[in-house]
C-alpha cells in the first residue's frame, strides 16, 4: 500500500520510480520502473490508476498502476514540476524527451 503522502506528491509531470513485486513460476523477485506520470486518474477511490512511461531500449513503454495493487513495494518521487498546465500529459508519446521536459518544466 502506497503512503497517502506519497500519494499527494504523485502527479502529471512527476518523475518516478516504481517498485514492484513480480511473482514468475515459484520465484518471486522485485523490479524497479522509472518515468514520468502521465496521467492520475480515479483521485483516491479504490479504482483510482496513475500512468507511467519510460524509454526502454529506445522503445516507449507504458505501465497502468492501480493504487492499492498489493504488488507495489514503494515508490519514490525523485522529482516534480511545480506547475504543469495540462492534467493529462499524452503529448509526451509524440515529442522528443529534450522537448518534453522543456514543455512540463523539468531540468533539461
Amino acid at each position: 500500500m502506497i503512503a497517502k503522502e506519497i500519494l499527494d506528491q504523485i502527479k502529471p509531470g512527476a518523475l518516478i520510480t516504481v517498485t514492484e513485486r513480480i511473482k514468475e513460476n515459484n520465484k518471486e523477485r522485485s523490479s524497479l520502473f522509472k518515468g514520468v506520470v502521465l496521467a492520475r486518474k480515479h483521485g483516491n477511490q479504490n479504482g483510482a490508476t496513475f500512468t507511467v512511461r519510460a524509454q526502454v531500449d529506445g522503445v516507449g513503454v507504458e505501465k497502468i498502476y492501480p493504487i492499492g495493487s498489493p504488488s507495489i513495494v514503494s515508490v519514490k518521487i525523485s522529482s516534480s514540476p511545480k506547475k504543469v498546465k495540462r492534467s493529462k500529459l499524452y503529448f509526451v508519446r509524440e515529442v522528443s524527451k529534450k522537448k518534453s521536459r522543456k514543455k512540463i518544466g523539468l531540468a533539461v
